[in-house]
């Protein structure tokens, strides 16, 4: 940052780590490099990530966000994003002639892999979740007969299962650790042969962001989360902050969203990013704050990051040439339909 210094008067904790993780890096540059290879138009199926201004800068490079794949003219290139699409997705994308890229973080992946060897296994899986989060709807269709949804304790309850004795747990990889532990306690009082997955599903930027945040919210008055509010580990960073002992977090995209009013009686803020988060955009916050006398900004460092994930392999072909073909050999643009279907 170059600008640590000692803390005096009024201060900025910094967690670290913030911002981006490995997988939203590896799709954002997913979607700069497809446009780079093969021109604009890129249609990326959903957000790529969920943060505005990520959309909003892709958009103008060319890339066009939709939200469902029959919205893709046939013959051209559609990318998944990072939270992962179910398989009657990638069916929609070959009966519609489109080249797809699959830009889903593997850590979804890994998930998903798991969801389908345990349906093949027949066990019903709970999986730990928000309803209507792409991530959840995308690993529920690997195995829609045997995953049933758990969005937090208070669902427990209703909970059936076919045999007991079969039963296993995923969850969401954005989730508040403390929480879904809590709902996996309460399943296991409930199911006690309940099997776990055979490694965490919450991956380990949401784990380590979360970290940060606690050890910065027992000190801090404020906590600003840098972060989208479709975000889910974004929002799950207010809630840590809270209960870590900050007295308010609020979530705000942009430095221009915060409230002056928040600081009265502040000598302490905290400041983060949700996994989505591209740093320019807490640089400005700090900034912010720094014209209203918070300008002693001091690291609180909860962990080491260094993993990386390669491009998607599709990256590596011509899809353009890939897509015409597609088109070319299904009998022309048509309406996106595979005749006698």
């Amino acid at each position: 940052m170059g600008r640590m210094t000692a803390s005096s008067g009024r201060r900025v904790l910094l967690a670290a780590p913030r911002g981006y993780c490995a997988g939203v890096d590896r799709a954002v540059i997913a979607v700069e490099k497809a446009l780079e290879q093969y021109g604009a138009p890129v249609y990326v199926r959903h957000e790529i990530v969920h943060n505005k201004y990520v959309v909003q800068t892709l958009e103008r490079k060319g890339a066009v966000f939709v939200e469902r794949t029959e919205e893709v003219p046939p013959g051209n290139i559609v990318m998944f994003s990072a939270h992962g699409v179910a398989p009657v997705v990638h069916e929609e994308a070959r009966r519609g002639r489109l080249a797809t890229i699959d830009a889903t973080c593997p850590l979804v992946t890994k998930v998903h892999k798991e969801a389908v060897r345990f349906a093949n296994e027949d066990y019903d899986i709970l999986l730990i979740g928000h309803e209507g989060h792409e991530e959840v709807i995308g690993t529920s269709g690997e195995a829609p007969d045997h995953i049933q949804l758990v969005d937090g304790p208070g669902d427990v309850e209703k909970v059936e299962v076919r045999d007991p004795s079969k039963v296993v747990w995923l969850s969401q990889t954005t989730l508040s650790v403390d929480e879904t532990m809590e709902t996996v306690d309460a399943l296991k009082e409930k199911f006690p042969q309940l099997i776990s997955p055979p490694s965490d599903d919450i991956c380990y930027a949401t784990q380590n962001r979360q970290l940060a945040v606690k050890q910065m919210g027992a000190e801090s008055d404020l906590v600003i989360v840098v972060g989208s509010r479709n975000s889910s580990n974004s929002k799950r960073l207010v809630e840590v902050a809270k209960l870590a002992g900050a007295r308010e977090s609020y979530l705000v995209d942009f430095a221009h969203e915060i409230d002056e009013a928040w600081l009265e009686g502040v000598s302490t803020v905290g400041v983060t990013s949700g996994a989505s988060v591209p740093d320019v955009l807490v640089e400005e916050v700090l900034e912010w704050l720094a014209q209203r006398g918070f300008e002693d900004v001091e690291l609180v460092k909860a962990a080491e990051e260094s993993i990386t994930f390669s491009l998607p392999k599709e990256l590596r072909r011509d899809l353009r040439e890939e897509a015409a073909a597609l088109v070319a050999e299904r009998g022309g643009a048509g309406t996106g339909e595979d005749s006698g279907e």
